[in-house]
């Protein structure tokens, strides 16, 4: 390793010892008789500075180099009360690992604003501002903290397929690929595999893995390639699901309060308003309610909606402004959701079905899986799908196919409504749009 330590590891009580660190050069100031440095790893910054007469002349020349420059710096932990962090560091030895040859596209500090495309064309400078890592740091606790709960509740990870021979719920926005002799798709949802890795004998599953829809949207809650967060539960219906839903949300969301508290404080200091703010300690439970109670209260604060419409953006943001952060609303009409669906036994017109809003957006959908071969070749010929194109997942249900269930994560709009972004594009790493196949 060429250093000794990361910015986060260094403290007052390292007072006199020496160390190396590494980074990008954030900030360089000369002001006479005195360098400033501020260096920068992905854990924190650290101030490194040189006074004439106790720094070699040649070390306060080296100092003078363009921002973003990768720099290796040797030098003495020095006990500061000035220093916001309690220290500052006095160079012994200052190396440009790597001269730059060609300019910084933007202002990674944020002093000066860049626009989003500009900054998604140059993603590997956009992720070295504190803010974009901020998110990405909140991403990775969201996914280590999902596999963590999962395994711990005997769930397995499993890895399904991205390529299909038809349409996996039956829809006609696909990315098609040439396969040989073949044509094959880009997956449009990782459900039906999980569905036969449950009758294979796996009983619980759950998997993280990209889907593909070609939709030509421009919005900025959509991307044509997403991240599923997913689980499937054996020898279990909806409630089963829903129960093991509200455990797994409430988790992550109290690991992300408790190891990103520093990330959560920055990305509040760029909010619009109070109630823009991240808040995590809010959300302690679950609201749950009907579709057909939903539809009533949308109705009486006079939104024009009935029985059998789906719910759009502002009536997702109703329902949390009226219930709290986290909304999860069930028993959907049967004829919207997928054609796998389990019907309700009181009701066939309704389903066993739920989607769970977070902060004003859906971020999940799931359900109850039909289970039986006859009512799964009835549910696609009722939606004008031929069976035929379901041949291999049909036989699946009549060589001893169990009830279950289970849900799926949006794991970019998790992300986002945890790190209060208005624009889903801020929570892939390189997200993939309408417009956008690079870098």
């Amino acid at each position: 390793m060429l250093r000794t330590h990361y910015a986060n590891q260094i403290t007052p009580q390292m007072d006199g010892e020496e160390v190396t660190i590494a980074g990008w050069l954030h900030e360089v100031r000369n002001i006479g008789k005195i360098a400033f440095m501020l260096v920068r790893d992905h854990t924190g910054i650290v101030q490194v500075i040189a006074k004439k007469g106790v720094v070699a002349d040649e070390i306060i020349d080296k100092m003078n180099m363009p921002k973003e420059s990768v720099v290796l710096v040797t030098g003495i932990v020095k006990a500061s009360k000035e220093s916001k962090k309690g220290f500052e560091l006095v160079p012994k030895n200052i190396e440009n690992l790597n001269p730059l040859s060609a300019p910084i596209p933007f202002e990674v500090t944020g002093k000066v604003p860049a626009d989003m495309d500009v900054r998604l064309d140059y993603r590997y400078i956009d992720l070295r501002r504190a803010e974009t890592t901020a998110i990405f740091n909140i991403q990775s606790t969201i996914l280590s903290s999902f596999r963590e709960f999962l395994v711990n509740e005997n769930f397995q990870e499993i890895r399904p397929t991205s390529l299909v021979e038809a349409a996996t719920e039956g829809g006609s926005d696909l990315f098609s690929v040439d396969y040989f002799e073949k044509k094959a798709y880009l997956v449009q949802s990782p459900q039906l595999y999980k569905q036969l890795a449950v009758i294979g004998g796996m009983d619980r599953v759950f998997m993280v893995t990209p889907v593909f829809r070609a939709e030509k949207h421009n919005t900025v809650y959509h991307l044509n390639e997403a991240t599923q967060m997913d689980i499937e539960m054996g020898f279990a219906d909806h409630e089963d699901a829903i129960a093991m839903l509200k455990k797994t949300i409430l988790h992550v969301v109290k690991e992300v309060e408790k190891k990103n508290s520093k990330d959560i404080e920055l990305l509040n200091q760029n909010v619009d308003s109070e109630s823009d703010r991240i808040d995590l300690s809010k959300m302690s439970s679950v609201y749950d309610m009907t579709y057909e109670d939903a539809i009533e209260e949308l109705r009486a604060q006079g939104t024009e909606i009935k029985f059998g419409d789906d719910l759009g953006r502002a009536e997702e943001e109703k329902l949390c402004k009226m219930h709290g952060d986290l909304v999860l609303v069930r028993k959907y009409p049967t004829m919207l959701r997928s054609f796998y669906t389990m019907p309700s036994s009181d009701d066939p017109k309704v389903s066993n079905s739920y989607d769970l809003l977070f902060r004003g957006l859906e971020i999940l959908s799931g359900a109850q899986r039909i289970h039986k071969a006859d009512m799964l070749i009835d549910a696609l010929n009722k939606r004008g799908i031929d069976p035929k194109n379901f041949e291999f997942y049909i036989n699946a249900f009549k060589r001893g196919a169990p009830p279950h269930a289970g849900w799926s994560i949006g794991l970019e709009r998790l992300t986002m409504k945890i790190t209060g972004m208005s624009n889903i594009r801020e929570c892939s790493m390189f997200p993939r749009d309408r417009v956008r196949l690079y870098p």
